[in-house]
């Protein structure tokens, strides 16, 4: 059964040959292996370009940023599938990453998608920032939603990787509009949901990568990449000195049965 289009079909990242491998035009061993830092071969690939220096040094801090914050939900999640496979590295990772959801590290593409609602809004409607920001804020309210790229559940005092973020953002020359929109929530919020909502990492992130030029189809992207260094980490820590089991029985512990 055929499903969706049939026409001829093409890539634009890479191609390769008897002799050659051809990534976005440029040759693989001669161009960029030893002539290119990953962080620009990040953005070449994606984007088919290479960055500016602003852009790459955005995306460094925001690599930086999230790729490690300790013993989260999916370093336990790693770490335990390694101590029950010690052989099974690919299957590990892979455990850490599917559990990068819309709550913890992949909350990041949420929160963009919500700034460029926000976004698209002020620069249609007319409004002013404040007005459009107010609105959505009490429509999030009324339906009992959170606010995407605000609030900590550790942080509650603010951030301190968001304001690292936003000062890098501002030393760079790339800190605009997507970070002006949070800002303006961030001011908001608090009055509105009548609790503190400072920006986190979760906000700062999609802010600073949209406004240095990044695309928010490929913003899962960003935390993927990072934490899947500070998994390498992890597991590697675990193959020394494993805490996997520990943890497993911890959980056991603190987890009452009320079953029939």
């Amino acid at each position: 059964m055929r499903i969706g289009k049939q026409d001829q079909a093409f890539t634009a990242i890479c191609a390769s040959d008897a002799e050659s491998v051809t990534v976005r035009g440029l040759d693989l061993c001669s161009e960029l292996i030893g002539k290119i830092g990953f962080t620009d071969y990040f953005w070449l690939l994606v984007l088919g370009d290479k960055p500016t220096e602003a852009q790459r040094g955005m995306t460094d801090a925001c690599l930086v940023a999230i790729a490690e914050h300790g013993l989260v939900p999916s370093v336990q999640a790693a770490r335990m599938t390694l101590a029950a496979g010690p052989d099974a590295w690919q299957g590990a990772i892979s455990a850490g990453l599917l559990g990068m959801g819309t709550v913890v590290a992949g909350s990041s593409e949420v929160a963009g998608r919500y700034l460029v609602e926000v976004h698209k809004e002020w620069k249609s409607s007319g409004r002013s920032l404040d007005e459009v920001c107010i609105e959505s804020l009490e429509g999030l309210k009324a339906a009992k939603k959170k606010v995407p790229g605000l609030g900590h559940p550790q942080h509650s005092d603010g951030d301190p990787r968001a304001h690292a973020l936003a000062a890098e953002a501002e030393r760079l020359g790339v800190k605009g509009e997507y970070f002006a929109v949070l800002e303006c929530l961030a001011e908001h919020a608090p009055k509105i949901i009548n609790r503190p909502l400072p920006i986190n990492v979760s906000g700062a992130i999609p802010a600073a990568m949209l406004d240095a030029g990044w695309p928010i189809e490929a913003m899962k992207g960003v935390p993927l990449l990072a934490r899947a260094a500070g998994l390498v980490a992890h597991l590697f820590e675990e193959s020394q000195r494993s805490i996997g089991f520990i943890m497993s029985n911890h959980a056991d512990q603190a987890i009452s049965y009320d079953g029939k």
